[in-house]
Parts: structure tokens; C-alpha cells; sequence
């Protein structure tokens, strides 16, 4: 990694945020387990629940600041002081407060102007500092928020404590070039930390969150294979792995630990990673094509964008329909058999009508017999 470019730091909301999406709920061991993953995988925050919910939520996310974690870990806070006195209930030291900043959610939502919000949020801010927790301020639908808006409440919040702010695109209506832009009209407003939660509605959490992050953006907040409501977040092992290789960034992500960390958050959760989901997908680094594999063969640079070894994982070559010679050739001799390219190419008119009929790749089992059949008996 190249320690030029400049840190950014990861802020993982799977326990409240990816919690939302519809269908999952952690048990309060699930919560501590996958914080404990989520630690080991180098994350600089865990977002561990919302207190207000009740005294289950405040004991799961007690469990999770018990553990003692190197990481910090915050409570998801409305504005009011009820939802204060929960977090302090559940022992965490970090509260992120939300107060709604586009004029349609605080008229909606709160029924008062934009002065009136900034004052709600200085006296809800202070009174969470003065109980020693340190506070970031949630922005929730910024990307629909005048910025001048914006640096009317960031002012107030930050002369009451607060030392972040997070700018939600609640409803993922932002794309690269809008959140880039977006990002840099905050920054404008206020010199606080910026941090940047991306939802994936139309696909672009992850391009919008490397875009913010550009913009000048130090904090992402992610999910584990972007998990949330609706269409979910930006994934945590998309904008890990893409920081430092095709964005300019530096984690401190361990990536060998995130094929574990997203089975585990997988299992929890009830679903599925995506065979082709990227970084964690099972394919992901699996090839088929003749073309492809030939050359990959002579030199994996040609067609390996991610070495498969940061993440603990190598290539696979997989024989089907699209196969050619040099791969049938290679996996050969890989279970020990000697083809030549005569046998290579009968064999590989039978592996394709094999592929048509059944539509997978043949299966280890599957290759050995026919290398025995076609060769006479065992390597």
C-alpha cells in the first residue's frame, strides 16, 4: 500500500444499518461475533446498534463494548436525549447523533425551519458531551440539503462538541460526479471531519463513496457485502480493496480476513454472497474461457486485475463450454495425466456437449474418469 496516499478510515455500520435490511435481525451473539470479525479485519469503527430500540438492543450492543475491542465502538442516536441516555445505558463512549438536513425531511420530520433544527442539535450535542461521550452528527438526506443549510446545523454542532459529520445520501440519488461535488460544497461549510455513507438504490455506493472520498472525504461508512435497507450500502470489502488499487487511499483492512468476515456476516444474516458478488463472490477469480486461461497461464498479469493472494484465495480454471486446449492440457496435469493437443481437442468436444446439455463446469470427479477413460487407466 502505498502509505503516500491518505488514510481513510472505515466505519462499519452491519450491526445497525445492515441489520435493517429486510428479513435479518443479529442475535445479540451474532452481534459479538461479527464485531470481534469485524476488529480482527482492522476496521476503525463499528456502529453496533440503536439503543433506543429497547433493552435487548442496549444489552446486545453492551456485549459488543464489553469485548473490549481496538476498535471504537459508537451508538446510533435520534435527536433527542431519551436516545442519549439509552446509548450511556449500553455503556458505549461514541454516539452518532442524526438530525434530518434537506428542508423537506425537517419540515416533514420535525416541523420547524433550519435555525430551529441548528438549535436542536447545539442542545442535544451538548448534552450528550457533557456526559462524556464524544459525538458525531448523522446527516441524514444531505444530498438533498442546500449546503448553506448544512453549515448553518454543522456550525452549531461543532461549537457544542460534535468532531464529525457524516453525509448521508439517504435515499442513494447521488452519482460519482454529484457526490464529488457534493462533497466538496460541505467542505466549504465546515472544516470537520467528513464522513460518508452511501446507500446502493441505483448501484453506485461504492463509486460514490471512492468519489466522496476524492472529494475529500476522510471516513467511509460501509457494510458487509452491503448489507442495509432497500438495495443496501457501500460494501466494506469493495471499498477496502479498491482504496489504494484503482482509487487513491490506504486502509487499514487486513483483506486475507474478508472472504471469513462477509461468510460469517453471510450465515448471520440468511443470505448468499453472489457467486459473482466482487471480492467475496466464489468465481470471482475463477476462469473459463480458452483465451483467457491460455494466456493466463503464460503470465497471470494478463487477466488479473486483484491478485487472488491478497484476499487468500488463488485463480481456478474451470473446464466447460467455452474451454480451450491449454487449460484442458493444463488441468491434466494437474491430476497427473499427459494430453496432447490431438486428445486435447477430442476431449473438448466432449466436455462442451457435456456443458450444453448440463450447463456447469465438469466437477473434479468428472475430469479424472474421463482423463482415465481417454488415457488407458490412472496417471
Amino acid at each position: 500500500m502505498n502509505v503516500d496516499h491518505p488514510r481513510v478510515f472505515i466505519n462499519d455500520t452491519t450491526l445497525r444499518d445492515g441489520e435493517q435490511a429486510p428479513r435479518v435481525a443479529f442475535t445479540a451473539r451474532d452481534k459479538v461475533a461479527i464485531a470481534k470479525a469485524l476488529a480482527a479485519a482492522g476496521v476503525d469503527e463499528i456502529e453496533a446498534g440503536t439503543p433506543a430500540m429497547g433493552r435487548d438492543e442496549i444489552d446486545a450492543i453492551g456485549g459488543v463494548v464489553a469485548e473490549g475491542l481496538s476498535c471504537r465502538v459508537m451508538a446510533w442516536c435520534r435527536l433527542n436525549k431519551s436516545d442519549v441516555d439509552a446509548a450511556l445505558s449500553a455503556g458505549v463512549a461514541h454516539v452518532n447523533i442524526s438530525a434530518p438536513m434537506s428542508r423537506l425531511q425537517i419540515g416533514v420530520k420535525l416541523g420547524v425551519d433550519v435555525p430551529a433544527v441548528a438549535e436542536r442539535v447545539r442542545s442535544i450535542v451538548s448534552y450528550a458531551c457533557e456526559r462524556g461521550l464524544t459525538v458525531a452528527l448523522g446527516g441524514e438526506d444531505s444530498s438533498r440539503a442546500d449546503p448553506r443549510d448544512v453549515g448553518v446545523i454543522l456550525r452549531a454542532a461543532q461549537q457544542a462538541g460534535a468532531w464529525r459529520y457524516r453525509f448521508a445520501d439517504t435515499l442513494g440519488l447521488l452519482e460519482p460526479f454529484s457526490a464529488f461535488e457534493a462533497i466538496s460544497n460541505v467542505r466549504a461549510e465546515t472544516d470537520l471531519p467528513i464522513e460518508f455513507h452511501g446507500h446502493d438504490d441505483v448501484g453506485l455506493a461504492t463509486a460514490n463513496t471512492l468519489a466522496a472520498i476524492r472529494a475529500g472525504a476522510t471516513h467511509a461508512s460501509v457494510t458487509v457485502l452491503g448489507l442495509g435497507e432497500r438495495a443496501g450500502n457501500a460494501a466494506l470489502e469493495e471499498i477496502a480493496v479498491a482504496l489504494g488499487h484503482v482509487a487513491r487511499g490506504r486502509t487499514n483492512i487486513a483483506a486475507d480476513q474478508l472472504p471469513g468476515l462477509s461468510k460469517l456476516v453471510a450465515r448471520a444474516a440468511r443470505r448468499r454472497i453472489g457467486r459473482s458478488k466482487a471480492i467475496v463472490g466464489a468465481d470471482v477469480f475463477t476462469h473459463e474461457s480458452g483465451i483467457h486461461v491460455a494466456a493466463l497461464l503464460k503470465d497471470a498479469r494478463t487477466y488479473q486485475g486483484i491478485d487472488p493472494a491478497l484476499l487468500g484465495r488463488r485463480n481456478t480454471v474451470v473446464l466447460a463450454k467455452h474451454s480451450g486446449v491449454a487449460a484442458l492440457k493444463s488441468k491434466g496435469a494437474e491430476l497427473g495425466f499427459d494430453i496432447d493437443r490431438d486428445l486435447a481437442n477430442a476431449l473438448l468436444a466432449q466436455i462442451r456437449q457435456r456443458a450444453n446439455e448440463k450447463a456447469a463446469p465438469m466437477t473434479k470427479r468428472e475430469l479424472k474418469n474421463l482423463f482415465k477413460s481417454a488415457c488407458g487407466g490412472a496417471p
